[in-house]
């Protein structure tokens, strides 16, 4: 039993609790399901512990360092056949939460189930989130959590200004940090042989020369 709910289990309050919990899950399946029902496609938006979060537009770093890893990891499934890479707007549906990362893949065994209506997918393999002012709390605490939780097998937090890479392998149910990295090659565990130079992220000459060496 997790130590957490021991002074729960122990208080004499406990059904009272027990009847606040369910009107509260009730309450926010009712809001998730509002969720699902208004979502579109134009929007990139969350449902995190009961709140629908609409994410703000993102600054070009951003939206480089995304194009950039998300062309070299999609030539390199796509290649060797290896299953489906997502890119921002995917819809990840786990058991209280819906996230939508920056890049996720789907290992082949899982993506030869999607079809081209799905909207929303599984716990996929491997998650990357590139920070930003508005998210880096979010990606550092319940998204990282919640991932490791539900089984995603690595995460990578990419940190657009200083430039580094953190790569965390998950170990049981929570996810240790592997390596951070400012420069030389990065070894994805998820998706084995898929090795690159941290600097192909940052800069667009070393990303085209590892695109090629994918090919």
């Amino acid at each position: 039993m997790d130590t957490v709910l021991e002074p729960i289990l122990q208080s004499p309050r406990l059904k009272h609790y027990v009847e606040e919990l369910n009107a509260y899950v009730k309450s926010e399946e009712a809001k998730r399901l509002h969720f699902y029902q208004t979502v579109t496609e134009q929007e990139k938006a969350e449902f995190i512990n009961g709140e629908i979060i609409v994410q703000s537009p993102v600054v070009l770093k951003h939206n480089t360092i995304v194009t950039r890893l998300s062309r070299l990891l999609s030539t390199y499934v796509s290649i060797n056949k290896l299953g489906f890479v997502g890119v921002e707007k995917i819809l990840i549906k786990l058991t209280r939460n819906d996230f939508e990362p920056d890049i996720c893949f789907f290992r082949k065994e899982i993506a030869k189930d999607f079809s081209d209506k799905t909207m929303f997918f599984p716990v996929p393999d491997f998650v990357v989130e590139v920070l930003s002012k508005s998210t880096e709390k979010r990606d550092r605490t319940i998204k990282m959590d919640d991932y490791a939780l539900h089984g995603v097998k690595e995460y990578w937090i990419v940190d657009t200004d200083k430039e580094i890479i953190e790569q965390y392998i998950l170990q049981k149910d929570i996810f240790e940090l592997f390596v951070k990295m400012n420069e030389g090659s990065i070894h994805c565990k998820a998706i084995l042989g898929f090795d690159i130079p941290v600097a192909a992220l940052f800069d667009e000459a070393i990303c085209n020369e590892t695109l090629k060496k994918l090919l």
